[in-house]
């Protein structure tokens, strides 16, 4: 019996493997999105110099490409004479951190009020769909821009911000699909049974809606890179030095007509990396409703 069930779960596994592996765009997405996390974990290892260190001697070298490029600086360095590929591996680490910890923060917040408006309604759902509903009412960048203004603009501080304005899309999607599986055999058994509603709602509710919150979740969470590299480039996100993708950008707008490259590289790997979650989100979707594929 115990071989049939191992059997059983690897076809499961493998058949799942085979259809991860037919989805184009899925795979795509996972490559560059590994490459991505590569360069951020082993940034240390990668990296020819400190990301920090100046050297005004060595300021505004070209990308390897360029005839009066200098082979110790393959992309060149910034205005301040910084290698610009460390600067780069190091970005990866905040355009990760800064998208994962929204997507944590706004999934939390989200599912929360998305499971309790679905599986209660009622004057619960009332009051929740009122919140959202303000929420939607309010713009974002506006938002962000007047409160990280206010506050002074931080890494903590631009996760924060965007972690607690990113949670409506999470809450209507979380909502909905509770909603769906609400008025199931499955649930009207736990509740005959005598189960405790949090225990219905985590144990029942929860993994069911689980992956409708994997795909919101994705497109949050490019959202948010996005968003922060908008409030970096206007001085109101992650403060120098720290090498975000968006400061980055930011710092280089004087010299796009003299280093085009300053601008162009940082804002490849920004586009790169909201391609990948996009595409994964994507491909997750069309993985969890097949029948939409197409």
């Amino acid at each position: 019996m115990a071989s049939k069930n191992m059997a059983s779960k690897s076809s499961m596994a493998g058949k799942t493997f085979q259809r991860i592996l037919g989805h184009r765009g899925l795979v795509i997405g996972l490559v560059l999105l590994g490459v991505i996390f590569a360069m951020a974990i082993f940034a240390p290892l990668l990296s020819p110099f400190d990301p920090y260190d100046q050297d005004l001697g060595r300021r505004l070298i070209p990308p390897f490409w360029s005839p009066k490029a200098n082979p110790a600086h393959l992309l060149g360095t910034d205005n301040l004479g910084r290698d610009y590929l460390s600067r780069i591996l190091y970005g990866a680490r905040i355009s990760l951190l800064i998208g994962f910890a929204v997507m944590l923060i706004s999934g939390l917040i989200g599912t929360t009020l998305g499971l309790l408006a679905g599986y209660f309604g009622g004057r619960v759902d009332l009051a929740i769909t009122f919140l959202i509903t303000t929420r939607l009412a309010i713009p974002v960048v506006l938002v962000a821009l007047a409160v990280v203004a206010m506050i002074g603009g931080s890494l903590v501080v631009v996760i924060l911000v965007l972690g607690l304005l990113k949670w409506d899309r999470i809450a209507v999607v979380m909502r909905a699909a509770t909603q769906q599986v609400r008025g199931l055999d499955y649930i009207a058994a736990a509740e005959a049974a005598g189960a405790s509603v949090p225990r219905i709602i985590l144990k029942e509710v929860l993994p069911n809606v689980f992956p409708q919150l994997i795909v919101v979740a994705t497109v949050e969470a490019a959202s948010a890179i996005l968003l922060e590299a908008a409030l970096s480039f206007l001085g109101l996100g992650v403060q120098p030095p720290l090498p975000s993708w968006g400061l980055m950008i930011a710092e280089a707008k004087t010299m796009m007509f003299f280093a085009f490259w300053m601008i162009a590289i940082p804002g490849s790997m920004l586009a790169l990396l909201v391609f990948a979650i996009n595409l994964v989100g994507d491909g997750l979707r069309d993985l969890i409703v097949p029948k939409r594929r197409g």
